[in-house]
């Protein structure tokens, strides 16, 4: 990996406990896309920079064997303790290098990291282990989640972009201005000539707002700030917290909202070596 982050004990605890995973609709997407452009059963895929294994368990339901790839011992860890399927393993190695035979693997994934990796060397060693005909899908998500309650969404909506705004200000310098230019770019310059690109599909679930409020607390902005200067940091959430309560006119953070998160993401299938 090109950046090495997320790799904290407790920080990989929160990141299992609050990030979001792909919805069964967006799953669908990119196994609809995978069926349709091959003719195998689908035996072999690999979610690289798994982080705590959320997008790798929903992919087991669907193939052979599933491995997920972090180079985070912390972050594996919590992919472990709670992983139960028997056809997932883990293993440890960067994005750049994985561990699988040349034309091997029917499905590379990568939910939420691609920004953080060599982004050409990755994208060589993908095509490296994919079998002809085999996929690839990176998938992410914005900052800017939107959240639903009541009447006052609008007054919402200004402090969660407020909050957004202040968050962004402390991103990492790797990633620049933001990670969908670099996901459209990436997809622009992809030599595969069957690929589909979609800048923004919304998922909307039900969760507590303590669940929105740990999800931006995971955020690497924010946990740069927090390592940065942490009494910045626990004013700046305890003000969000309480201008968020304020606003929906309740006490408890665990009352339910509306989160609205949206991805973009991209799809390509390796040629066939014929």
């Amino acid at each position: 990996m090109a950046v090495r982050l997320f790799e904290g004990k407790d920080h990989a605890s929160s990141y299992q406990k609050y990030r979001v995973s792909p919805s069964e609709e967006l799953l669908s997407r990119v196994l609809t896309f995978l069926r349709r452009n091959t003719d195998s059963p689908c035996q072999l895929a690999v979610d690289v920079g798994c982080g705590s294994g959320q997008g790798t368990t929903l992919l087991a339901l669907h193939f052979t064997q599933v491995v997920g790839t972090d180079i985070s011992p912390a972050q594996l860890e919590q992919a472990v303790k709670h992983s139960s399927a028997p056809n997932i393993s883990y293993r440890e190695c960067p994005a750049e290098e994985l561990p699988f035979e040349d034309a091997s693997v029917d499905l590379v994934t990568v939910m939420s990291a691609f920004h953080w990796f060599d982004h050409s060397r990755f994208l060589q060693e993908a095509d490296r282990i994919l079998r002809p005909k085999g996929c690839l899908a990176i998938l992410n998500y914005t900052v800017d989640i939107a959240l639903s309650y009541g009447d006052c969404n609008e007054e919402l909506k200004n402090i969660c972009n407020e909050y957004h705004d202040i968050l962004q200000s402390h991103r990492h310098a790797y990633i620049g201005p933001g990670s969908q230019a670099l996901y459209e770019q990436t997809y622009n310059s992809l030599p595969y000539p069957v690929k589909e690109w979609e800048p923004c599909f919304w998922v909307r679930q039900q969760v507590p707002l303590s669940r929105y409020l740990g999800l931006m607390k995971s955020f690497s902005c924010y946990q740069l700030l927090l390592q940065k200067n942490p009494e910045e940091a626990s004013r700046l959430s305890q003000n969000i917290t309480q201008r968020l309560l304020s606003a929906m006119k309740v006490t408890s953070t665990e009352t339910e909202v509306t989160m609205a998160v949206r991805y973009f993401y991209l799809l390509a299938c390796k040629p066939s070596a014929e």
